[in-house]
C-alpha cells in the first residue's frame, strides 16, 4: 500500500487488535480460526506500529475502541460450519470469568473486542 500512496498520503487502517494478555489473546485467536481457517492472527496495537513503521508509514494517531459482536451474523458471514458454531459456543461456556468478563459475553454468544483505528502518513 505504501508504494502507491501519495509523498505525503494518508492511510487509514482498522482492525481488531488483541487485548496483549497472554490469556486473552490465547482465547480471541482460538475463537477466531474456529470462525475463519484462513485466520492468521490478530495483532496487538504495538504489533500494528511496528508493522506500518517498516513498511514506511508515520503513525499520526491511533484509537481504541470497544466493538460488540452479534454472534448470529458474524458466523454467517464466514459460513462458519455448524461444528466448528458448536466449538465456539463450547469454548464460551467453558471460560474462566476472566474471559467472559473482559468479552463480555453474552448468553445469545454476541460479544465485545477490541478495535483501533490508525491513521498514518507516508514517510
Amino acid at each position: 500500500m505504501r508504494r502507491v500512496l501519495k509523498s505525503d498520503g494518508m492511510a487509514i487502517f482498522m482492525d481488531v487488535i488483541t487485548p496483549g494478555v497472554p490469556l486473552l489473546d490465547t482465547w480471541l485467536q482460538s475463537f477466531e480460526l474456529l470462525r475463519d481457517s484462513s485466520h492468521v492472527r490478530n495483532a496487538s496495537l504495538v504489533e500494528w506500529r511496528a508493522l506500518l513503521t517498516a513498511a514506511g508509514f508515520a503513525v499520526e494517531s491511533s484509537v481504541r475502541f470497544r466493538l460488540r459482536l452479534d454472534f448470529s451474523s458474524w458466523i454467517e458471514r464466514m459460513k462458519t460450519p455448524q461444528s466448528h458454531v458448536s466449538a465456539i459456543r463450547s469454548l464460551q461456556h467453558r471460560a474462566g470469568s476472566e474471559v467472559t468478563d473482559y468479552f463480555a459475553i453474552e448468553e445469545d454468544g454476541s460479544f465485545t473486542v477490541d478495535t483501533v483505528l490508525i491513521a498514518a502518513k507516508a514517510s
